[in-house]
């Protein structure tokens, strides 16, 4: 295993002027009559005014969910907001948590071969539209070394076998560790990770693969899809789990295809929604609209008229 130069991330500018902080609250508990009323009456009590929020009852597993964002007009902190709210949160038995929205999620990318999710998420990322911090960018492979030094982002190069996939694992890990990182993308990585592995890093591990499955497993799914004259390409984006591709489902999407078009045009077609849909998942994650329920997700819309619902469709 070799790592090429580290070089720190490029900082994005910064935006001009003074700006009032912007929190937001999430809340995950069981359900129950006056919840909203009392997270509202809390923030109002503690000078804060509320700017978007959104909750979903979930009647089936009995579970609720809220995100709130707010805006602290007489100078609370996040500490103080976090220790008043303590007995709200134990009456409700809440698993609740304060956040700045204005502070980026350190993720890393990991990947393969294939750069089309990767050399997406950079361009997101470069333009401000994917407002994260990259840590590095990890791959079994250097096909895509250029491209990320280019960026002035540390690259990773980690070889896997069946003999160091555990050392291999363990290298990962301790990167992430070490840069702090909260959140592992997998941008087209053609490994499987361990079961300790996907423990370890429960909902905060992304991948995304093509939406046929459980049909065209394997080699050249979009080619084997083309020979059965399939109608509709997509993909899915989850977290990652033990049960290989079974994840909480984030996000999906799909595009029309016909008779007429190659199966070179199902993988280029293939190649763009997975980048579209892998870059909203990435983009709901780190604004804290996905709420883990079961099996499932529950993932709340972003604000009208903010960047993610004008340009990351």
């Amino acid at each position: 295993m070799t790592d090429a130069p580290l070089a720190e991330a490029r900082p994005r500018p910064a935006a001009s002027g003074p700006s009032a902080p912007s929190y937001c609250l999430t809340v995950t508990c069981p359900a129950a009559r006056g919840i909203v009323a009392a997270i509202a009456a809390f923030l109002s009590e503690a000078g804060c005014n509320i700017t978007d929020s959104a909750q979903f009852d979930d009647a089936e597993t009995g579970r609720f969910f809220m995100r709130v964002s707010f805006a602290p007009e007489t100078g609370a902190t996040l500490q103080a907001l976090c220790d008043g709210f303590a007995g709200t949160a134990a009456r409700f038995g809440m698993e609740a948590a304060f956040h700045d929205e204005s502070a980026k999620m350190k993720v890393m990318v990991m990947v393969s071969s294939f750069g089309h999710c990767l050399n997406d998420l950079l361009y997101r990322w470069r333009i401000g539209g994917l407002p994260i911090e990259i840590t590095g960018v990890v791959s079994n492979h250097l096909t895509c070394q250029k491209l990320v030094v280019n960026h002035d982002i540390p690259f990773h190069h980690i070889e896997v076998t069946k003999d160091n996939k555990s050392k291999a694992e363990a290298r990962i890990l301790r990167l992430a560790e070490d840069t702090g990182t909260e959140l592992i993308v997998l941008a087209r990585y053609m490994q499987i990770l361990s079961d300790e592995m996907c423990t370890r890093m429960s909902g905060r591990i992304i991948n995304i693969h093509h939406s046929f499955l459980p049909s065209f497993k394997g080699a050249n799914p979009y080619r084997q899809a083309h020979a059965r004259g399939v109608k509709l390409i997509g993909a899915t984006s989850h977290y990652v789990t033990a049960d290989l591709d079974e994840g909480p489902i984030i996000e999906q999407d799909t595009v029309r295809v016909t008779h007429a078009q190659s199966a070179a045009d199902y993988v280029s077609l293939g190649r763009d929604v997975e980048a579209q849909v892998l870059a909203r998942a990435i983009h709901a994650h780190i604004h804290r609209r996905v709420f883990l329920n079961g099996s499932r997700t529950v993932v709340f819309p972003a604000s009208p008229g903010s960047y993610a619902s004008a340009r990351m469709g």
